[in-house]
């Protein structure tokens, strides 16, 4: 019994060619054509077999003829049945070539079975790789299916149409976004100073109040911190191709640990920095400095005193890798793969300023998205998260997910 026979049914099917449209199509074709040639060919022995042989009407003895052959054509019975069986060699002979032939069309209607299929499916293809290059970021492109108004056709347009109507969707849901943001700034300003002035009367101020006013300002400071990473969101969604530059990664990743130097020494974190080897990506450089300014600072929020946190850039052909990775508790891998969804934190408090917003890597991811990149999120066995974005580099086209295979840090 073989391998695959013990292995189970996904590794049998893993071992098995891929069973494209294109593959079934010629397989079809083949199938086909082996049917209807081998039924005209069992036609055609069968009516061979009732056709009309000639017969001897008389015996005649050719001049110079052995007496063997004499004797055998002055025998009719014997003569017959030398002819019969000539007749079964021939249809015989007939059978064999017929299948011969049949084999040898089998194989060239396979070819050009294979042949007519990929033109045949060309348009398919063609939608399939711009329906990939197409992403939530950038819904302006079109399939625009050239050629006849056929089924392929009404398929493209069709797939046009609700690119329309998503662009539409997700437009309108980026503005809301924005522009309830900026409109929460004006309220947050009214109560905050109208805290500031009825904390600032020459009266003497309860201790109540003082505390209260207290705990109002920090119920403000959040809600302004939310405001400013909701339109900071908001940005990266649709805002990634202003100011595009050159960029080298190395400086925006030692920029946004040196503002963090005294939390991370109140910590006693331990940073390890990998030395940049000039990588460079195209892209907004804000946009990129708050990117990894949220990997770091979520590496250093969520990570135990006296933990590690390890940083490094890379390069792989056309790909521009950034690892951060930092020690901590052990997470649940199914709650970690959520973290690039808004609100979603480690820890499942919501209450406290060290939570956060859980925009964090939120907009780390959006902003990735948006510069053609990708944002990996692993729970590492020992505790602790790894983070990888991977980005264009500079001067490639193409997502990183076709430059090359992400799968995480290597």
């Amino acid at each position: 019994m073989s391998l695959l026979h013990h292995l189970g049914g996904p590794a049998r099917w893993a071992a098995l060619p891929r069973r494209t449209v294109r593959l079934r199509l010629t397989a079809l074709y083949g199938a086909l054509f082996l049917a209807s040639g081998a039924g005209l060919l069992a036609i055609t022995n069968v009516l061979a077999r009732g056709w009309p042989w000639p017969q001897p009407h008389g015996i005649v003895t050719p001049v110079g003829s052995s007496p063997a052959h004499i004797s055998a054509v002055s025998q009719p019975a014997a003569f017959l049945a030398r002819l019969a069986a000539e007749r079964t060699a021939a249809l015989n002979q007939l059978l064999a070539e017929s299948a011969v032939s049949l084999g040898i069309m089998m194989v060239v209607s396979v070819a050009l079975g294979w042949l007519v299929a990929g033109r045949v499916l060309r348009p398919v293809r063609v939608m399939t790789a711009t329906a990939r290059a197409i992403s939530a970021e950038d819904l302006s492109q079109r399939l625009a299916v050239p050629g006849p108004g056929d089924e392929l056709k009404d398929l493209g347009d069709t797939i046009d149409e609700l690119l329309e109507r998503l662009e539409t969707a997700f437009g309108a849901q980026r503005r809301f976004a924005a522009s309830a943001s900026h409109e929460l700034r004006t309220p947050l300003a009214m109560m905050r100073t109208s805290l500031d002035v009825a904390t600032a009367k020459p009266a003497p101020v309860p201790p109540e109040l003082t505390v209260l006013a207290g705990k109002l300002r920090e119920g403000l400071d959040q809600a302004d911190h939310l405001v400013e990473n909701l339109l900071l969101l908001a940005r990266a969604q649709h805002g990634a191709r202003d100011n595009q530059k050159t960029v080298p990664l190395g400086p925006l990743l030692t920029g946004a640990i040196e503002p963090r130097t005294d939390l991370i020494a109140s910590m006693g974190l331990d940073v390890r920095h990998a030395p940049a080897g000039g990588e460079l990506v195209t892209g907004n450089p804000v946009l990129l400095a708050q990117m990894t300014a949220n990997l770091i600072d979520n590496a250093v929020r969520h990570n135990d005193p006296g933990g590690w946190i390890r940083t490094q850039i890379t390069r792989d052909g056309p790909v521009v890798r950034l690892l951060v990775e930092n020690g901590g508790p052990v997470q649940d891998p199914g709650k970690v793969a959520t973290l690039t969804q808004p609100f979603r934190r480690i820890g499942g408090d919501r209450t406290g300023s060290a939570a956060g917003a859980g925009l964090g890597l939120s907009i780390a991811d959006a902003i990735a998205a948006a510069h053609g990149g990708t944002l990996h999120l692993h729970a590492r066995p020992d505790g602790g998260l790894q983070a990888v974005i991977e980005l264009p580099a500079s001067g490639s086209t193409g997502p990183p997910a076709q430059l090359a295979l992400a799968g995480g840090a290597r």
